[in-house]
């Protein structure tokens, strides 16, 4: 019985994490690997622990509170996860267990110096690293002190900084159990860290050593700077020896302590280059065992290293996954269509379905592979410009990777590069009756869609969808249409590049296009201006609506004055535009007509910051603007040597510009309502498998890529375990950032702007829509959270075009992603807002309610003192 409160380390492996915790059960995985030196341990397992919990039966209810404490609550939890401590330390250990451990401590050496290490059963995990969580006592000499600090460890899993950790993650208090793993004490020459990936870079053949004289522990409090090796191939690429002047030594009686390093040794490395190489090796070795890079920590011992823990790296971005050795090079997909957030199972594959190139997912995001474009000259020059015209720090990443002369092969032009980006650019006459038939051909396609799944359920559905698809592609690359997108974002990149060369004047298209006719997404924003209207003169609608939270709120509206007419126009609206969300290339993120109150703060702030007939004043005062601005253009031009010609010229590529621009934002709309379509066809058959116990409840389909809930319609059976993991994937994801440019070494290439036009401490973005504004800015991650007074400058991640409502409220735009033709900048265009995208950090690097000034011409934001 007793045996079971003790395991050696060389018992243990990282199946048993429930059993030593995670340190423990690596530790264990690492005594097995071949070549690889642990020092000696033992474990005390969880069951410790939990006895130790059940001497004091007063915890659970102290456990219990801290559970409901907000995590922002410090003062609450230092107070009460301080009196949990005092509590567990203050337990006395049962004699059983006391003899278990000392026995073990027998086996080893009764006298000799251990570190007395924590391992909680939350740690060290794929998704969580919880590095730094819980406590490490190192030269801990004889068995009363060892018991004690085995306390200690305990009672650390209650520290302030654990706490809060657990409960930001939403894990539970009462799940986690605490082991501790008791080593023997190795005095090491030098120790540091091993990643065997590049933590900044991502790289996964690039191993990073920092090294230091002494134990780790000067290293990983900060107290010196480490010497610094990169690794590649076996090969030091990099080094720099730093001055080491502080290190940490056990003493002989127990504790740690500083002491200077003699100045003639602060200069030398810690470890030579032949150690660094073979630490490496033994790293690569360790990585293979557990099959993804580790964050490992060493010690030099008489020329030998000796390995104290390993850990996954939980900050990297994964690899997407294509088999073979060859090199890629991927572009991501959300940062052209305006989502970076991790989609979930069932809104990659569908959008991969329905895409027109093939894609890859990793961490939760779509990439299309380019590398067979990049290899070949004649479709490199299309894919650099074309890119760079979206998102210029896509194209300095993509510049970035060519720049290595060896990781993108060159392909004779003949080489399959695919067909050009960006489809058809043949001439179209600049004839407003081809975007309405565009329009209309989509509608029917549509109409047809609604119709025809109707009738549609079980295996029967999933055949129909298969053939949508089809159909879906086709409209989607509908020839006339490509000409037609083409001809407005090449009309405007002529007008820009050409006035700017004849007239000297930046950014000429962004006022030439106020107010384009059939924008859709710019219509949808003037549309809830005009619900507004319709609310503003009933007090009692307006009251109601700022007390909402229910989703069925508009069936109440009926039973107030004026609720008739309000409802019925919040209706209308969400007929037309309800299918939109944000995030909406995901088919599993609510869209609007499923949670309308989404839209109310938004509408709310319509109420409270407009006058009745706002909607129709502002498309006039743009379309006024936009005529204004063609007259001068036209004259000034007119005046030039030629001028006749190039006014005439000009003229043309205007019409072209009113005529095609808006349509730019039709295709997605078409795409947004057969993806509501769809879905509300794929929910009725999750409710048939909910009704039939299949699946406990319907959106857990979310977590199923499209042929795999195919297979479970056609069976009637599913993983649940399958969709666990895939729940616990995608709430992992959302930490990860995604690289604009990754390649299969798994670096993240960011691109750089490369700009000195620009004051010191500017903000640099990309100019997608002219004008200089200053105000305050609103720092919105969530378009519910929305609270806007005239003037105020929204800065956010990413705007798709379920944000356009907020842009007829705000004087400026700063978001972190987005390019010259993303839905963000041709609706702040089409509505006169100063612009920049693409600003690196921004709702990190502005906080909410700071004065800034956009400057939309030139691509910067200053913050204002």
């Amino acid at each position: 019985m007793t045996e079971r409160y003790v395991l050696d380390l060389q018992e243990v492996d990282e199946t048993q994490v429930a059993v030593v915790g995670g340190k423990g059960a690596h530790l264990g995985g690492l005594s097995r690997i071949e070549g690889i030196r642990v020092p000696a341990g033992f474990c005390v397992t969880t069951d410790a622990f939990r006895r130790i919990m059940a001497e004091a039966p007063s915890l659970g209810d102290r456990l219990d509170q801290l559970s409901r404490l907000n995590p922002d609550d410090r003062e609450a939890i230092r107070t009460l996860s301080a009196q949990i401590r005092r509590t567990v330390e203050g337990i006395a250990i049962p004699d059983d267990l006391t003899a278990a451990i000392t026995r073990a401590l027998a086996r080893l050496g009764e006298q000799a110096a251990y570190a007395v290490r924590s391992s909680a059963t939350a740690e060290d995990l794929p998704t969580a690293s919880f590095a730094g969580q819980q406590d490490t006592y190192l030269n801990v000499v004889g068995p009363t002190a060892i018991l004690q600090h085995v306390s200690r460890c305990w009672a650390s899993l209650f520290t302030e900084r654990a706490v809060t950790y657990r409960q930001r993650n939403g894990i539970d208090h009462r799940t986690v159990h605490m082991a501790v793993v008791v080593q023997r004490m190795v005095f090491p020459h030098a120790s540091g860290i091993l990643f065997t990936a590049d933590p900044v870079t991502g790289n996964r053949k690039v191993a990073t050593v920092d090294a230091g004289f002494g134990l780790g522990e000067a290293l990983v409090s900060g107290l010196v700077n480490p010497d610094v090796f990169k690794v590649r191939q076996g090969e030091i690429v990099a080094k720099a020896i730093a001055a080491k002047q502080r290190a940490v030594h056990a003493l002989p009686t127990g504790g740690t302590q500083e002491a200077a390093i003699d100045s003639r040794r602060q200069e030398q490395p810690a470890l030579t280059d032949a150690q660094v190489v073979r630490l490496v090796q033994l790293g690569r070795r360790i990585e293979a065992h557990f099959g993804r890079p580790q964050d490992i920590e060493w010690c030099l011992v008489d020329d030998g290293f000796q390995i104290v823990q390993s850990r996954p790296i939980t900050t990297l971005f994964p690899v997407p996954e294509t088999g073979g050795q060859e090199n890629h090079v991927y572009v991501s997909v959300g940062h052209q269509q305006m989502m970076t957030d991790p989609m979930k199972p069932l809104g990659l594959s569908m959008w991969q379905l329905t895409a027109m190139v093939p894609m890859h997912t990793a961490g939760g995001r779509l990439f299309v592979d380019v590398t067979r474009r990049l290899a070949s000259p004649a479709s490199r020059a299309g894919l650099l410009d074309v890119m760079g015209r979206g998102d210029p720090l896509v194209r300095d990443a993509l510049e970035t990777v060519l720049d290595r002369d060896d990781f993108v092969p060159s392909l004779p032009d003949a080489g399959p590069g695919g067909p050009p980006i960006g489809g058809a650019s043949a001439t179209i006459e600049s004839d407003p009756a081809i975007v309405t038939e565009l329009i209309e051909r989509s509608q029917v396609s549509i109409a047809a869609l609604e119709r025809d799944i109707r009738t549609k359920t079980g295996p029967a559905l999933f055949e129909f969808l298969l053939e949508a698809f089809e159909e879906h592609k086709r409209v989607l690359s509908d020839p006339l249409s490509m000409q037609a997108i083409m001809a407005g974002m090449e009309a405007t990149w002529w007008l820009n590049d050409t006035l700017q060369e004849w007239l000297g004047e930046k950014n000429a298209a962004d006022t030439l296009t106020l107010s384009a006719p059939d924008n859709v997404t710019s219509e949808m924003g003037l549309a809830l201006l005009d619900v507004a209207d319709v609310i503003r003169p009933h007090s009692e609608v307006v009251a109601f609506l700022q007390g909402v939270e229910d989703e069925g709120f508009l069936d109440e509206l009926a039973k107030l004055a004026g609720g008739t007419e309000a409802r019925d126009a919040m209706e209308a609206y969400l007929d037309r535009y309800g299918m939109r969300c944000v995030g909406e290339i995901d088919i599993t993120r609510p869209r609007w007509r499923e949670r309308p109150t989404t839209l109310v703060p938004v509408l709310l702030d319509n109420v409270r910051n407009f006058e009745p007939g706002a909607a129709e004043r502002r498309f006039g005062q743009g379309r006024q603007k936009a005529l204004q601005k063609e007259q001068d253009v036209l004259s000034r031009l007119r005046a030039l040597p030629d001028g006749d010609r190039k006014a005439d010229e000009a003229k043309r590529m205007i019409d072209r510009v009113r005529t095609f621009i808006g349509y730019r934002e039709y295709p997605k709309y078409g795409i947004v309502s057969r993806y509501f379509v769809y879905k509300q066809a794929l929910l009725e058959e999750a409710e048939r498998l909910v009704l039939a116990g299949v699946l406990p409840e319907k959106e857990d389909i979310f977590y199923l890529t499209f042929q795999e809930l195919h297979d479970v319609v056609r069976s009637n059976q599913v993983d649940d375990r399958l969709i666990q993991q895939r729940k616990d994937a995608f709430g992992s994801y959302h930490a990860l950032t995604p690289p604009r440019v990754l390649t299969s070494d798994g670096e993240a290439v960011t691109g750089a702007y490369r700009r000195e036009d620009v004051p010191a401490g500017a903000l640099i973005g990309l100019p997608v829509s002219a004008g200089t504004v200053e105000g305050r800015a609103r720092v919105i991650l969530d378009i519910a959270e929305a609270d806007l007074e005239a003037g105020d400058i929204l800065v956010t991640t990413f705007t798709d075009p379920s944000w356009s409502p907020l842009f007829v409220a705000v004087a400026g735009l700063v978001t972190e992603v987005g390019g010259l033709m993303t839905h963000g900048a041709v609706i702040a265009r089409e509505y006169g807002l100063p612009a920049v995208v693409g600003v690196e950090r921004a709702t990190r690097l502005i906080r909410d309610g700071q004065r800034i000034r956009v400057h939309g011409t030139d691509g910067y934001v200053e913050i204002v003192p």
